[in-house]
């Protein structure tokens, strides 16, 4: 199955729509500007062949939750929704379901494009404790 959103970046501080597509069987995403660029990602989940995208692209802003220094999938949640949904992480709390957050859903806030940023909070928070 092949599902299409639309997501919002930002060059130079000029906002634009872009389109997103995922296919599930070969875990491809394909990510096309207005202009008509498509670039071709595919890796073991949609959350990983986001981060590539986005470190690829880095002189684009991706205006999504996926991009935000402070989420990550669970093991499980990236396994059953393929990397689609994540957890937005808190320092020193666990996560609950209202903390669930679909990666391509706009966010303007604590984004970066590097992977290892989010990854590097992930393990801050791991070793945090919870309440």
């Amino acid at each position: 199955m092949i599902s299409e959103t639309e997501i919002t970046i930002s060059i130079d501080k000029k906002k634009e729509t872009a389109k997103i597509t995922c296919d599930n069987k070969t875990i491809t995403l394909n990510f096309i500007r207005k202009n008509g660029e498509t670039e071709t990602f595919q890796d073991v989940n949609f959350y990983k062949c986001f981060g590539d995208l986005r470190e690829k692209n880095s002189h684009i802003q991706f205006l999504c939750k996926g991009a935000k220094v402070n989420v990550h999938p669970s093991g499980m949640g990236s396994q059953m929704s393929l990397g689609l949904k994540a957890y937005e992480l808190q320092m020193g709390k666990a996560p609950s379901l209202d903390d669930l957050v679909f990666i391509f859903d706009y966010e303007d806030e604590n984004l970066t494009n590097y992977p290892c940023e989010q990854r590097a909070y992930y393990m801050q928070w791991i070793h945090s404790e919870k309440s």
